[in-house]
């Protein structure tokens, strides 16, 4: 009889946080299939995750570590088949020297603590934001849900993942950049490194009216597709992705995380509203 596969050794970055608490918890309730590490600043969780239950990890298995220090994000990589990197300032509202910190110096820091502890697939959490500039109204949301909602852009095609990136902000610009990082990393390193712009994960799993509505995505199909870019093929090098739920009136297109990587949301914002 065949001997079972190792478990796949995982480490999720931002592990407190609000997405890396699911995704945490759901492998890590597979440990047959993962070997569960987290990484982040402190043993506590942030305000955002503060509803969801703690991800217990075995002694260990808890990297604290500032992700704008190189040397402990080496340390907390090696050994590691994977990575997830969550860990990031969420919004850019703490102004710009933590967006440099955290965004930028510290996903350049992720991705070459990566590539010198031989890890084979990061997968990066960018953000929907690097497109808003297609947006109908510019960067009005509430606008936009309006005109939606009074069947004024019924015509409007959903933005797909082979647009040239529109940010409109320094926090969407840093996803830009940890885009950009990947694919360099992906061609010159030969990482696997797959990016997933991330829709609007909320604490309490409801869809917050009207804008929601075409940015949303459920907890449980944000853990399902970073589960299934986890086990994705080896042979997928570098691929761009949009995580949301199967939402009416989307802002953006997820044909494509169904084709390559077999994504089935569950989710509908419409059943969701608050």
């Amino acid at each position: 009889m065949t001997e079972p596969a190792s478990p796949k050794k995982v480490l999720i970055t931002g592990a407190y946080g609000l997405i890396g608490s699911l995704v945490c918890a759901r492998l890590a309730a597979q440990p047959h299939r993962y070997d569960v590490y987290g990484l982040d600043r402190v043993s506590q969780r942030s305000a955002r995750s503060q509803h969801i239950s703690p991800c217990e990890l075995p002694a260990g298995h808890l990297r604290l570590a500032d992700i704008s220090d190189l040397a402990a994000v080496r340390a907390a990589a090696e050994g590691m088949e994977v990575v997830v990197h969550l860990a990031a300032d969420a919004s850019g509202g703490d102004g710009w020297q933590s967006v440099l910190a955290n965004n930028i110096i510290g996903t350049h820091n992720v991705f070459e603590a990566c590539r010198l502890a031989g890890v084979r697939r990061v997968i990066f959490a960018s953000s929907n934001q690097v497109v808003f500039g297609y947006r109908p109204g510019g960067q009005d949301l509430k606008q936009t849900a309006i005109q939606r909602e009074a069947g004024e852009l019924q015509a409007f095609r959903p933005i797909d993942h082979t647009l040239p990136a529109r940010p409109l902000n320094d926090y969407a610009c840093s996803k830009v950049y940890g885009e950009a990082l990947a694919h360099m990393y992906a061609h010159t390193h030969r990482l696997s490194c797959l990016c997933l712009r991330i829709g609007w994960v909320t604490p309490d799993d409801h869809v917050p009216k009207p804008a929601g509505r075409e940015l949303w995505c459920s907890q449980r199909d944000i853990v399902q597709i970073i589960e299934r870019c986890v086990n994705a093929p080896a042979s997928l090098r570098f691929d761009v992705f949009f995580g949301q739920s199967d939402n009416r009136d989307n802002l953006v297109d997820i044909q494509h995380a169904r084709e390559v990587l077999g994504y089935a949301p569950q989710d509908h914002a419409e059943e969701r509203l608050d």
